[in-house]
């Protein structure tokens, strides 16, 4: 029997999250992906490798997950996914859109993949393909029942915005018939496609869904996924203001490398030059201040300060100017547990 981990968004958790290309097939109208801001090249595999070594001594403890863009569309994923093995990483998961180019089920084994989560963003053909392109639903359905018939384990991601949180009420059935292990519920940011597109301030907004209709619905679904042996993971995304706030730049090891060499710890930050970290020659090194880990530390009434610095359209006020609510560290997240 196969012991499955995957990525922890929680307290002491450690995650790498490596973007080994920026290129994808697809054109999801929320990409967070900038690739003026990230790098637009291929990493060889021997630079993949390199940078994988920068983090051995912590292996055994931290997530792997290969992201792109589209992973699969790397020629040598495959091997990337070997070695990261051979290096002892805890888990090993690769996010795809479910097209799995280059037979990449054919290449790696279920005791070498912890997981595939595949993406998809409505729980209908309709809503699914005018996010993330047409025919996209059929083709990651279908990713998913490959990946399941040889044996693979698979996570299920949906991001939720104003343009599909309509129909997350409708996919516990269609989880039920897919027969996957994980769901993991995510909040669409404003940044890498929604940011570059010259979307005015009101249309960003306009695709956050209301604290309201969040609270709502988010924590109903989840636990009825969770019924059907599930387990199910989401931002809290609003806390009340006597609630503490967390930041996991503080509290946990979240890594977001990119081909260009930078190294964030904090995903809201990723459209602009404000990495923690990068890689020269390399090598890991501390970018000098003022970075991202800066404001970490920053206490502030609205909980999350890069939110209120990068994304602050979720925010309301009083009429005395105080924050109604905080927002959530968006990698510390609810999991409810199958069974």
């Amino acid at each position: 029997m196969i012991a499955r981990r995957t990525v922890a968004f929680s307290k002491n958790s450690s995650n790498l999250f490596f973007h080994i290309l920026t290129k994808c097939n697809l054109r999801c109208r929320h990409c967070y992906i900038n690739p003026e801001q990230q790098g637009k090249k291929q990493l060889p595999l021997f630079t993949i490798k390199a940078w994988l070594d920068e983090f051995a001594s912590t292996s055994s403890t931290t997530n792997l997950i290969f992201l792109g863009g589209e992973p699969t569309l790397h020629p040598d994923l495959a091997q990337a996914i070997k070695y990261g093995r051979d290096r002892g990483f805890n888990s090993i998961t690769v996010d795809t859109n479910g097209y799995l180019f280059y037979e990449i089920l054919s290449k790696v084994s279920p005791q070498e993949v912890d997981f595939f989560s595949f993406s998809l963003d409505g729980a209908t053909p309709q809503t699914n393909d005018r996010i993330r392109g047409k025919g996209s639903y059929d083709i990651c359905l279908n990713g998913i029942q490959q990946a399941l018939d040889k044996g693979f384990a698979a996570s299920l991601i949906y991001t939720v915005s104003t343009m599909n949180i309509d129909e997350l009420e409708l996919m516990p059935p269609l989880i039920a018939n897919l027969g996957i292990n994980r769901f993991f519920i995510q909040v669409i940011g404003q940044r890498g496609q929604v940011a570059s597109r010259g979307t005015t301030a009101g249309q960003k907004a306009a695709l956050q869904v209301s604290r309201s209709k969040w609270l709502d619905i988010i924590p109903a679904v989840a636990q009825t996924i969770a019924g059907l042996g599930v387990t199910v993971s989401y931002p809290k995304v609003f806390l009340e203001l006597e609630e503490r706030f967390e930041c996991a730049g503080l509290v946990a090891q979240n890594y977001f490398i990119f081909p260009n060499g930078r190294v964030y710890r904090c995903p809201l930050c990723e459209d602009h030059p404000i990495h923690s970290l990068v890689f020269k020659d390399d090598k890991l090194i501390q970018t000098s201040n003022l970075n991202e880990s800066d404001f970490f530390k920053l206490n502030i009434a609205e909980g999350c300060v890069m939110n209120k610095l990068i994304q602050p359209h979720n925010l309301s006020y009083t009429a005395g100017g105080v924050p109604e609510y905080k927002i959530a560290c968006c990698l510390l997240k609810e999991e409810v547990l199958s069974g």
